[in-house]
């Protein structure tokens, strides 16, 4: 018997219809699957029932791997004993893969970062994570939870909620309601800004919320005169879309400090 590990934020899914419906939020064209702590394996013995998939176990907890180990011997040499936010996901998947996973709360967050640093290796993913944060990224403008990770995972992918899950089905049972997600990776195939500058302004503006956007840039450099009338810099982060956040990015880009 595995015990939930409270420092690794576990909890089990015990409702077998949830993990088969958190199964079937992915597309059956995928022919490689990651799957981010399988636990129990309430997931894995869906996907296992795809013959056709290379499927890859990642998973932190040693006692869940020899779980996991006993009873899939199918998947001897592809369960990992390993940390998924130190890992080089190329060195499992050199090509591209789906990801999938109950996703521990604690680390959800630093999780989403990864897929979005991976993002032209990851075209899809479905995963149960914290009711709040996964609104929060399928959220768009004009709401309180809309933030860095919404404007940063939306810039290439489309984000469904797919559904709620109560914390009567887990053991033991989180504090929270949590929600599945799937993130479908679009058409964009980079931005026409500098990326690197992109991320930079998003967190610097989020990470003061509350005021207007002039005063969220102090620490970016850019030719301040040359924007000090556009509308962008009066509006606050929520009032942004993802497409506005692109533009601001590249008039930045487009109006360095000339007097360096």
């Amino acid at each position: 018997m595995v015990r939930a590990k409270k420092h690794l934020g576990q909890h089990f899914l015990t409702d077998l219809d949830i993990a088969r419906r958190i199964t079937e939020g992915l597309s059956h064209n995928c022919n490689r699957i990651m799957e981010i702590g399988p636990g129990t394996g309430v997931l894995t013995q869906y996907l296992v029932q795809r013959p056709e998939v290379d499927l890859k176990l990642i998973e932190l907890d040693g006692e869940s791997v020899e779980y996991l180990t006993a009873h899939y011997p199918e998947l001897k040499g592809r369960i990992f004993f390993k940390d998924f936010l130190k890992l080089d996901l190329k060195e499992i998947f050199p090509e591209s893969f789906s990801l999938i996973g109950n996703f521990p709360y604690n680390i959800s967050g630093p999780i989403f970062f990864k897929v979005f640093e991976y993002r032209n290796q990851i075209p899809e993913v479905v995963g149960m994570l914290q009711k709040e944060v996964a609104e929060r990224l399928a959220s768009g403008p004009g709401t309180k939870v809309y933030g860095v990770l919404s404007v940063l995972l939306q810039a290439f992918y489309d984000i469904e909620y797919l559904f709620t899950v109560g914390a009567h089905v887990f053991n033991p049972p989180p504090k929270v309601q949590s929600g599945v997600i799937r993130l479908t990776r679009n058409n964009v195939e980079a931005l026409p800004c500098d990326e690197k500058l992109f991320v930079k302004v998003v967190k610097a503006i989020f990470n003061q919320r509350r005021k207007a956007i002039r005063n969220s840039l102090k620490a970016i450099p850019f030719n301040r005169e040359a924007l000090a009338d556009h509308d962008f810099l009066t509006r606050r982060p929520e009032q942004m879309s993802v497409n506005d956040f692109i533009e601001l990015t590249c008039l930045i880009q487009e109006n360095p400090i000339t007097n360096l």
